[in-house]
């Protein structure tokens, strides 16, 4: 059992982003198959939108035992194991299609040693998959609160992508989340969001944001993707 606690208070918040979560969605879906990682799985909300059922197996590893808890307590989740660790508690034969890192690797200082160990885990052409905020300059005071150490560019992610893996996409998303996200650094400086924020956010913004990133060509989001695949042998 791990004795870590989240220091963020907007995952139930954001569950509820379910547009977000359906973009997000479209976007992995052809990746999604097999034997699924999902590192820093919080309290389950993007298991319950990217988890149908079909995988063979769906890991979440979340270290924070409160939120482990409120994982298995969620239903539909027939294909679901929760572990309670980071990355280093899992033995060395777990071997995966795909490992997820979904709003979680701005979490992690050692961001780019968190990436190669997850590599031993991957199976050959499988997928590590990043979903991270987006733009330095974007950085607020509720970035701070919720334990962020940065915010990303295509150029930094891709730095620190491990050796011996193929870029299949590295593209911003949210092009109109990013006014959201400028708004509260010049005018709210909030350290906490509101449901209010999220649902005009999610309702209106990202909405418009799944036509206006393909007129963009994904060059401006408030997030950035990025995948990359093992090479086969």
């Amino acid at each position: 059992m791990s004795d870590f606690q989240y220091m963020g208070s907007e995952l139930e918040i954001f569950a509820h982003a379910s547009h977000w979560k359906s973009y997000v969605q479209s976007k992995l879906r052809p990746y999604l198959i097999g034997d699924v990682l999902e590192v820093g799985a919080g309290i389950g909300g993007t298991t319950q939108a990217l988890n149908n059922g079909t995988q063979r197996r769906w890991v979440c590893l979340e270290p924070d035992s409160e939120f482990a808890k409120k994982i298995g307590s969620l239903p539909h989740l027939r294909n679901c194991e929760v572990l309670v660790g980071m990355l280093p508690d899992l033995g060395d034969q777990e071997k995966f299609d795909v490992i997820l890192y979904i709003d979680v690797l701005e979490h992690i200082k050692e961001d780019g040693a968190e990436l190669d160990l997850a590599v031993q885990h991957l199976k050959t052409n499988g997928v590590i998959v990043v979903l991270a905020p987006a733009f330095p300059w974007l950085y607020t005071p509720f970035d701070a609160a919720i334990g962020h150490f940065r915010r990303y560019t295509r150029k930094s992610l891709r730095a620190v992508a491990p050796q011996g893996l193929r870029e299949e996409t590295c593209i911003y998303l949210d092009a109109f989340g990013v006014l959201a996200s400028a708004g509260n650094l010049l005018f709210l400086q909030a350290a906490k969001a509101s449901a209010g924020q999220m649902r005009f956010w999610d309702n209106y913004l990202v909405p418009i944001s799944r036509f206006t990133d393909r007129v963009f060509a994904f060059s401006l989001g408030r997030s950035v993707l990025a995948i990359w695949r093992k090479k086969t042998l």
